[in-house]
């Protein structure tokens, strides 16, 4: 039977693509959203991959959403982290509900749905967890110290989650995006946005199928021998 994988914030940008990626190979697919009801429909209309509404940042809403796919689907052998919010401003300016807001939901909720997956996956003796951090958790930004934190502190839990279930089959990785040309990027004023490729060595900004195919090599049995590992996917502008 084809292999259950769960994307969370699935239905636009570069989780809509992991999630027709691993569709494409096979993969039974259910992806996770919050708020956007009119995407995710349009996205179940394009695809036929069920999406699932709840708030990843809360533990609860986790275990009744994940029970759900499972009765749906059947257990969940892969699971790809990707949901995430920015509330950039520089930190003397920022609001405690500001840091509060993206560490719920970029990494509070990291801990809750691969907390409520990881039984599962050691029990039957196989899993892939991947996180979706950034090339800004690595090397921070301006006007993003919750989002870098976050995104920092997903590498960190990643080795650690790694380590501790090496010996039961799963594997934990996280793969690092730089700009890619999601709705989000692309809406930046255009002077802004060629500054930001200015920056990137390949001269372009990457594409959302690059991040997916990626994720894809990852949660495949031919990187069975690859766990806490960061990929990063960046155009060569920053080299960790």
């Amino acid at each position: 039977m084809a292999r259950v994988a769960l994307v969370t914030g699935g239905t636009r940008g570069i989780g809509a693509a992991i999630a027709r990626n691993l569709a494409e190979a096979g993969y039974r697919v259910a992806v996770n959203y919050q708020g956007n009801d009119a995407a995710a429909d349009a996205f179940r209309q394009e695809t036929d991959i069920p999406p699932f509404k709840w708030d990843v940042g809360d533990y609860q809403a986790c275990e009744a959403g994940i029970a759900q796919v499972e009765t749906t689907l059947g257990p969940i052998d892969v699971l790809v982290n990707n949901a995430g919010i920015t509330r950039d401003v520089t930190l003397h300016r920022m609001e405690p509900e500001q840091w509060d807001a993206v560490i719920r939901t970029n990494l509070t909720a990291v801990f809750n749905m691969t907390r409520l997956v990881i039984g599962g996956m050691r029990d039957c003796g196989f899993g892939r967890i991947v996180q979706i951090s950034s090339i800004n958790g690595q090397k921070g930004q301006a006007g993003q110290a919750n989002y870098a934190a976050a995104k920092a502190g997903l590498l960190g839990f990643t080795r650690s989650v790694a380590l501790e279930n090496a010996r039961k089959g799963i594997t934990v990785n996280a793969v690092c995006p730089g700009y890619t040309a999601t709705q989000m990027v692309t809406a930046v004023p255009e002077e802004v946005l060629q500054k930001i490729v200015a920056q990137i060595p390949v001269g372009r900004l990457g594409e959302a199928d690059e991040i997916a195919h990626a994720v894809r090599y990852l949660v495949s049995d031919h990187a069975a021998f690859i766990t806490g590992a960061t990929l990063t996917v960046n155009g060569g502008q920053y080299m960790a």
